[in-house]
């Protein structure tokens, strides 16, 4: 069996347009160096984001990332510059990594903080949303533009994005700073060493959150890379409908991720993630066999539910649990460290999975599934429940009581 498309590739439609093009950047060479620039980018960020502020590092993230996004548009190829060409976008890569780790903090910590209390799983979600949005938005891009006929099919996707980042730098630089950051630093509650801080007094939460977070990052690798490969070993012909499959399930999972935030506002943050781990943990198998019967629906039906539901019930869970096990001194710091730290772990799942696959079959990588499943149980069974009912029928300090709430209903 061939290796599987690299967990820190892009989409596997950017790979076909670039790989159908030979004068195109070696985009699987960057995938040893990708995961780690994150938890690095995670680490600077959640530092930079409690000592000055959520804004500036959101909108110094999206100019480092766009800019990178841009110069891959812009290089040279191999037959042009011969090694140098793969080595520049490794380079370039491991940038996009540094600012994509940097950015998830102060993004979901912004949304989170300007959020009206009875709504913040919401709120949170939304920046989640963007993740599978922008994947289907960029497999769609790959396949109009892999009609040209020139470098023009793989270069183009990436200079158009220059619209996107002005356009978000606009956005951005509108937005005002969270008031609870803003808060701190007028009490003077802001730590010199946020990161240092959290690491030494709340590791606890740092582990929990890599144990919530891998069972969700890794099942995404499986599904929408390891088992894309999987599926065009067995038929190539398969190839196309799994493409499918990820574009439709990503655009279902936008829809899906909000809900499951707006859902963690009534029943709570622990609840949601607990059931969608089960699901993990139920689908494993089946999702095999499901591959292996070759139907195109029910390979259309693994992707709508391993990424449109299971994966985005977890994603769209994560922002404001994460947030909530945190003080706001040390929150971005804490939950970046961790978000990012379980995403360098999980980018090998596809690896692992093809080492299992050659000793069990098709049952190792189903296996490996449900076991990275069961470590997320495990995480949602040790981490405190951030919003269950005390903390949904209590009133802010200062709050007047309302007929709601004599209703026994929280405020609204």
């Amino acid at each position: 069996m061939r290796r599987p498309p690299d967990a820190a590739d892009p989409p596997p439609v950017i790979l076909g347009a670039a790989d159908a093009h030979r004068r195109g950047p070696p985009l699987r060479l960057t995938a040893p160096t990708h995961p780690h620039p994150q938890r690095i980018g995670g680490a600077i960020g959640g530092y930079l984001g409690d000592r000055h502020g959520r804004k500036p590092v959101l909108v110094a993230a999206l100019l480092t990332m766009g800019i990178a996004t841009v110069l891959i548009g812009m290089l040279p190829t191999y037959e042009q510059v011969g090694v140098f060409a793969p080595t520049l976008l490794v380079v370039i890569r491991c940038i996009q990594g540094l600012a994509f780790g940097a950015e998830w903090g102060s993004a979901v910590m912004m949304t989170y903080e300007h959020a009206p209390r009875t709504r913040r799983g919401l709120y949170s979600a939304i920046p989640q949303a963007g993740n599978p949005l922008g994947i289907a938005l960029a497999n769609i891009a790959f396949l109009l533009s892999s009609t040209l006929d020139s470098d023009w099919a793989w270069r183009l996707p990436f200079l158009a994005s220059a619209l996107l980042i002005v356009a978000g730098v606009v956005i951005r630089m509108k937005l005002t700073e969270s008031p609870e950051f803003e808060a701190a630093r007028a009490k003077g509650t802001t730590v010199r060493n946020p990161l240092l801080s959290v690491v030494r007094e709340d590791w606890r939460n740092i582990l929990r959150i890599i144990a919530l977070r891998v069972v969700e990052s890794c099942a995404y690798y499986l599904t929408a890379t390891y088992l894309l490969s999987y599926i065009t070993d067995r038929d190539s012909g398969d190839r196309g409908v799994a493409l499918a499959g990820v574009v439709t399930a990503s655009l279902l999972a936008t829809a899906t991720t909000v809900l499951s935030g707006a859902l963690t506002d009534r029943v709570g943050r622990r609840t949601v993630y607990l059931v969608a781990c089960v699901l993990a943990a139920l689908f494993g198998f089946p999702m095999f066999l499901m591959a292996n019967s070759g139907a195109p629906v029910l390979i259309v039906l693994i992707f709508l539910i391993g990424i449109g539901v299971v994966h985005a019930a977890l994603t769209g869970t994560q922002a404001a649990w994460f947030a909530e096990l945190f003080n706001t001194a040390t929150r971005t710091s804490g939950a970046s460290l961790g978000y990012q730290t379980a995403a360098s772990v999980a980018g090998f799942a596809p690896f692992l999975a093809v080492l299992l696959a050659e000793s069990f079959g098709w049952a190792g990588p189903a296996g490996l599934y449900v076991c990275i499943a069961l470590v997320g149980l495990l995480g949602v069974l040790s981490t405190r429940e951030t919003w269950g009912p005390g903390q949904r029928m209590a009133r802010p300090a200062g709050q007047p009581r309302r007929p709601a709430d004599r209703a026994g209903h929280p405020s609204r």
